[in-house]
């Protein structure tokens, strides 16, 4: 796109907007910390906006999908910001070196997707000292990209005592639950690694896991699940069987009857009422 540019500094990404407008849906695949330099943005998450303005931050949680605006008012400068991004690897690598005893484990995850962080000395701090890399040729040491990163989790975790519960969910006792996750997300159709991730798990964290939980597999779980969820649509309403058949989650129509037959023992359309 014209007059935009994204660098990303292991882990530290700096964006620029010098014409247009930039407006688009964002996936976020890792908790981030987004800090307006200069111009104005605009996230939008489950029909709520959250303007922007230069000097503001906020924080958006992994895992969710956000609408961002980003744009230069006529006259001033071009939108730039600068992001700091935190994988699993780093904030496991940040979770060992706190000491335990402090935790407040009594803390629980925020709801919201998108959280703006009130401004201080600390936060002012760390995004001053980053500002000059906006408009450099000169590439940020990995070692203070990383060093930036911790600066930037402490300001999270000072502004507020539940984000111990969002950005540490692969820990107890944040661990995020598996059998809610599931019951809540079965008709969708996530991959194995997804939902490990998505639950603050390994991929064979999220296997051992479930094995306490069920003796079914993951997927012969969701299959099992979708199931139950089609019969009790065609049972209780007067759904049509294509409907109940993607309200459950099914894609494939071949799939779907023959595993309800296998499982129910006669056909979707020939479901009696409850």
């Amino acid at each position: 796109m014209t007059g935009y540019s994204r660098n990303n500094q292991s882990g530290v990404v700096f964006s620029r907007v010098d014409r247009e407008d930039v407006r688009g849906p964002q996936h976020i695949k890792e908790h981030t910390l987004l800090y307006i330099a200069s111009g104005r943005a605009e996230v939008v998450f489950n029909g709520r906006h959250t303007p922007l303005e230069a000097g503001d931050c906020v924080f958006l949680r992994k895992d969710h999908r956000v609408v961002l605006d980003a744009w230069s008012p006529q006259g001033d400068m071009p939108f730039r910001s600068i992001a700091l991004f935190f994988c699993r690897k780093f904030l496991l690598s940040y979770f060992r070196s706190l000491s335990k005893e402090y935790l407040p484990l009594d803390v629980l995850p925020q709801d919201d997707a998108v959280l703006k962080i009130p401004a201080g000395p600390s936060l002012e701090s760390l995004f001053l000292s980053l500002t000059p890399y906006l408009d450099s040729s000169d590439a940020l040491p990995e070692e203070v990209a990383w060093q930036k990163r911790r600066e930037g989790l402490r300001c999270i975790l000072s502004a507020d005592r539940q984000f111990y519960a969002s950005l540490f969910d692969f820990t107890q006792p944040w661990k995020i639950d598996l059998l809610s996750f599931m019951e809540e997300n079965y008709m969708y159709d996530l991959s194995l690694p997804e939902l490990a991730r998505y639950t603050g798990r390994s991929l064979s964290s999220f296997k051992r896991d479930f094995k306490k939980i069920s003796e079914l597999t993951p997927e012969k779980w969701i299959v099992r699940r979708r199931l139950k969820e089609a019969h009790r649509l065609l049972s209780e309403s007067d759904c049509m069987v294509s409907e109940a058949m993607l309200e459950s989650g099914f894609k494939d129509p071949a799939f779907f009857s023959r595993a309800y037959k296998g499982f129910y023992g006669y056909c979707p359309r020939e479901t009696p009422p409850a």
